[in-house]
């Protein structure tokens, strides 16, 4: 579904808010992938002109450095990554399936749709010193998958910014709109009024 806004609750936006300072400052919970960068999933309802996000999942595992995966996202960083400071061979997410099928087994309860997945930029490029954008290799990754990805730049942790674009087409942008709060509250997996 191509959408102009995304309605974000300012708790559900506090979730990933929280999620990217922690993992940036070199926190980390029991079991997580212990390195700086940050991926979840969003799950929401649709509506006339976009989504209302109604979940915020952060991933806990990456397994990127999984001999079942190594070479394929290698392959995949090496053709579309542009060279930066980060290694090509740190570069990149792949979800724990394990945690994926939790979270559509929660989608399913609630009868929501798991529309977007978010990831951090941390590093300040010449041309994009924000970060806030998708690259190329951010756009091989979601082609053709009807997923929206949003990027939060963690350049300057003091000044978040969110941006989401279909299948990771800087062409194809949303305007994301902070609502002041939702009836219903989905942090990993716990429902809470709000």
């Amino acid at each position: 579904m191509t959408a102009t806004t995304i309605l974000l609750p300012q708790p559900l936006y506090a979730t990933i808010v929280g999620h990217v300072v922690r993992k940036m400052s070199g926190y980390y919970l029991d079991g997580e992938t212990p390195e700086r960068k940050a991926f979840g999933m969003l799950a929401g309802t649709p509506g006339p002109d976009g989504f209302t996000v109604t979940a915020v999942f952060p991933l806990l595992v990456n397994m990127r450095r999984d001999d079942r995966y190594r070479d394929d996202m290698d392959e995949i960083v090496d053709s579309f990554a542009i060279p930066s400071e980060t290694p090509n061979e740190q570069r990149g997410w792949i979800a724990n399936p394990l945690e994926l099928m939790a979270i559509e087994d929660v989608c399913d309860a609630y009868g929501w749709i798991p529309f977007g997945n978010y990831h951090t930029h941390r590093v300040p490029w010449p041309h994009d010193p924000m970060r806030d954008s998708c690259t190329r290799l951010d756009r091989s990754l979601a082609a053709d998958t009807g997923q929206w990805t949003f990027i939060y730049s963690a350049v300057d942790l003091r000044r978040p910014s969110i941006r989401a674009f279909y299948e990771g087409d800087n062409d194809r942008e949303a305007t994301i709109r902070l609502a002041p709060k939702s009836l219903t509250t989905v942090t990993a997996g716990r429902r809470a009024a709000s």
